[in-house]
């Protein structure tokens, strides 16, 4: 088999794109395994299949590095946007990306003929324990959760896949491969976890390291940065209907929450090479 594809990013957050419109893929979680492995494969953070939708102009289905399927992501969410539009697979600036985690609606931002950053309405963060989903039976806001011996104050909050929000002032030392996986595999999240590091720079501006669920730590997650700011709203660190600048290890992401906890989030897209893959079906 030879499939088609397109290596594209978001801050550095890398994943294998796949015009599915006319074509299935019978077995994605294995293909993901098989082409995101770096040095020996392609190399990625996963895979995303661009799919024909009923109700939008496109569906999304994302899979991590290790085969699982993901909900949604922000960063790949752009990037489907860019191709969408620069394939002239849609014409219009706004459009909208169905995903398990509902629909998303973009806008679109072009220089060129080309599209250079995406805007993407979230939807709304929730810190209800069933939404997340933790094993609590209350909002778990700043609490303390010991990790390998270790106490942390965690906020958990979902953007249509759970995240745990961690405030530290040295983020930049922490050992996130020897940590990470116990974080991920916390007994307090049946589903996993993606988990946020933060640092406070000031009211506008924060620092984040991200150990997501089954990709390890990845150089950006749209999510986690929506996520961060919903807890640093929720508080008290970040002001609600502003601009805050989210510093990843791949770039910059601005981030607006509302009254509401709607988060909107703006960030690049870029396209980095075109490619065709052969493998056994």
């Amino acid at each position: 088999m030879r499939i088609n594809f397109t290596k594209m990013h978001g801050c550095g957050n890398d994943y294998i794109y796949i015009n599915c419109f006319e074509k299935e893929i019978k077995n994605p979680s294995l293909l993901s395994i098989e082409m995101s492995e770096r040095h020996f494969s392609v190399g990625s953070d996963g895979i995303v299949l661009i799919e024909k939708s009923d109700t939008c102009d496109a569906k999304m289905r994302m899979f991590n590095a290790d085969g699982s399927e993901g909900k949604m992501c922000g960063n790949a969410i752009r990037c489907i946007g860019k191709y969408l539009y620069d394939n002239q697979l849609v014409t219009k600036k706004e459009i909208t990306i169905e995903t398990l985690s509902g629909v998303k609606k973009l806008n679109l931002f072009v220089e060129n003929g080309l599209v250079t950053k995406v805007s993407v309405n979230m939807g709304r963060a929730s810190f209800d324990p069933k939404d997340i989903p933790t094993t609590l039976d209350h909002e778990m806001i700043n609490e303390e959760c010991v990790i390998k011996k270790q106490a942390y104050k965690m906020t958990a909050v979902s953007m249509g896949n759970p995240h745990a929000v961690i405030y530290q002032d040295h983020i930049g030392s922490i050992d996130l491969m020897k940590i990470g996986p116990f974080f991920e595999n916390n007994p307090l999240f049946p589903e996993r976890v993606n988990t946020e590091f933060v640092k406070i720079l000031d009211k506008n501006h924060l620092k984040m390291r991200v150990w997501e669920r089954g990709s390890g730590e990845t150089y950006a997650c749209g999510t986690g940065a929506c996520a961060v700011v919903a807890s640093s709203v929720k508080n008290g660190i970040v002001p609600k209907n502003e601009i805050i600048y989210v510093e990843l290890l791949g770039g910059i992401l601005e981030i607006v929450c509302d009254d509401n906890y709607e988060i909107t989030m703006t960030g690049p897209a870029k396209k980095v090479f075109d490619g065709v893959y052969e493998y056994e079906d």
